[in-house]
């Protein structure tokens, strides 16, 4: 009557805080707040169609392995966690096949005491994550896996300097054509690497691509927020093509870079009923939905030979 079409199980909301104290300076510290998910793959069908246990790695054990891995190697960048991760459970455990791993982590910055950074003080700048996805399948072998990084829950607001006019209209069009208003969003950003140009899980997890996944990040976010200050918009599509292609150019290891951008929308108070008010872009209403929501993925050109 049925079959198993696919399976996949492990731990979420796996968290901690580590704190990396430098060597010369125990005072000194950095600090990471993640939570993990880690999903295994492999030869668990018994234990949904026959009810035999003896395959499973208890959900527990995935716990207590991602905490000790957390604990015993450097959790810095997160892209190399996932990588670490990914190689003991597929190398400890000959019956899983593979994993998906998730790390979502805080965004904590130091700030300034007596106009210097804090050696060990920090402020949270929630909502907004960091996003690291590792897929991996022992076969074809390490050297093939899908990883991305993300920026998430980033908001941001721009008063002027955005513009929305010469769109399609219909009987159903209400919208009015603008060329001021205010744009916000929250930033959903995404990027692709290629294995090809990183290497393989043990050069990730050997920490030779360190300094890439981190100067990628801060790129990635620096352009976002230039791009989307500095732009007079013509459109959210237009602005969020342009963020992505600056990446593109800046990171060679990058294969594609997408963005999901809702469009929050503040709506003109309209005050000409009172004595004739005029109301130039000063007072608006707030309004958390519906709201436009703009997907767009953006890749490579194939170069010419």
């Amino acid at each position: 009557m049925s079959f198993l079409a696919d399976s996949i199980y492990g731990k979420d909301n796996v968290k901690f805080l580590k704190v990396k104290k430098d060597a010369s300076n125990p005072k000194l510290q950095q600090i990471m707040e993640a939570t993990v998910k880690v999903l295994l793959k492999g030869n668990f069908d018994v234990s949904y169609t026959e009810a035999d246990n003896s395959p499973i790695v208890p959900t527990d054990t995935v716990k207590n392995t991602i905490l000790i891995l957390a604990k015993t190697n450097d959790t810095w960048p997160s892209e190399k966690f996932a990588s670490t991760l990914a190689l003991h459970f597929t190398t400890k455990y000959a019956h899983v096949s593979g994993v998906s791993i998730q790390i979502y982590q805080e965004r904590w910055v130091k700030f300034n005491v007596d106009g210097a950074p804090s050696q060990h003080s920090f402020v949270h700048q929630g909502p907004e994550k960091k996003i690291v996805e590792l897929d991996y399948d022992k076969v074809p072998g390490p050297a093939q896996y899908k990883l991305s990084t993300s920026i998430k829950d980033l908001t941001v607001l721009k008063s002027t300097n955005s513009m929305f006019y010469g769109y399609n209209v219909c009987d159903y069009t209400t919208l009015k054509p603008t060329e001021d208003r205010v744009l916000s969003t929250d930033i959903y950003s995404k990027w692709d690497w290629s294995p090809s140009r990183l290497g393989s899980l043990h050069t990730l997890s050997s920490g030779s691509c360190d300094g890439i996944f981190d100067q990628v990040y801060d790129e990635a976010r620096a352009i976002t927020l230039d791009i989307f200050a500095k732009e007079n918009s013509a459109s959210v599509q237009a602005t969020m093509y342009n963020m992505a292609t600056e990446i593109l150019k800046k990171a060679p290891q990058v294969e594609y870079v997408s963005y999901e951008l809702p469009n929050k929308h503040y709506f003109l108070f309209d005050f000409k009923w009172f004595k004739g008010l005029e109301n130039d872009n000063e007072l608006f209403y707030p309004s958390p939905h519906p709201n436009g929501l703009i997907k767009c993925k953006v890749g490579r050109k194939a170069s010419k030979l």
